[in-house]
């Protein structure tokens, strides 16, 4: 059961890098969103019914997690970071090497809700429309509602805002 997790872990991992990127700033965050992720998995994995995608399922439980730490995270009080700390993390974002268009998509999603980047991120992988309900728990036609109206705020911001 352990290779197994361990295989779909490492077929899978860009999902989680992606959702601790569009939930975390810093690279220590994002190390730790995806620790506590991989925990959540790996706590769930038994259970899994395989009634859905895999990478589905990884999306549910990441986002679901990413979600519950953020609302944790936002009644504490904040931290200092320590910048001899921070140097030997490994960086997850990999931002150095992405193109001037996506770190100004990035950092427009960053002004968004919640809810409204599990949206966009679940967009930004291609999942349908019914996918994305599944993962998000809300209905099919909600997704398309929802996403119109992300799109349109993210056109505005991205319009008034120098990145």
């Amino acid at each position: 059961m352990e290779k197994e997790f361990i295989n779909l872990l490492n077929l899978n991992r860009g999902i989680l890098y992606k959702i601790c990127r569009v939930y975390c700033k810093e690279a220590a965050d994002r190390q730790d969103l995806f620790q506590e992720i991989v925990l959540q998995l790996w706590k769930a994995y038994p259970s899994f019914k395989h009634q859905s995608n895999m990478s589905t399922w990884m999306y549910r439980i990441g986002m679901n997690t990413a979600i519950s730490n953020y609302r944790k995270e936002k009644k504490r009080q904040p931290s200092v970071a320590f910048s001899h700390l921070e140097a030997a993390l490994p960086d997850l974002s990999d931002t150095d090497d992405m193109p001037p268009e996506t770190t100004v998509l990035y950092k427009a999603i960053d002004q968004l809700t919640q809810i409204e980047k599990a949206v966009v991120l679940l967009y930004l992988e291609e999942k349908s429309y019914e996918e994305m309900a599944i993962i998000l728990g809300i209905g099919k036609s909600n997704v398309g509602v929802k996403l119109n109206r992300i799109k349109a705020k993210l056109e505005k911001i991205m319009k008034s805002t120098t990145f």
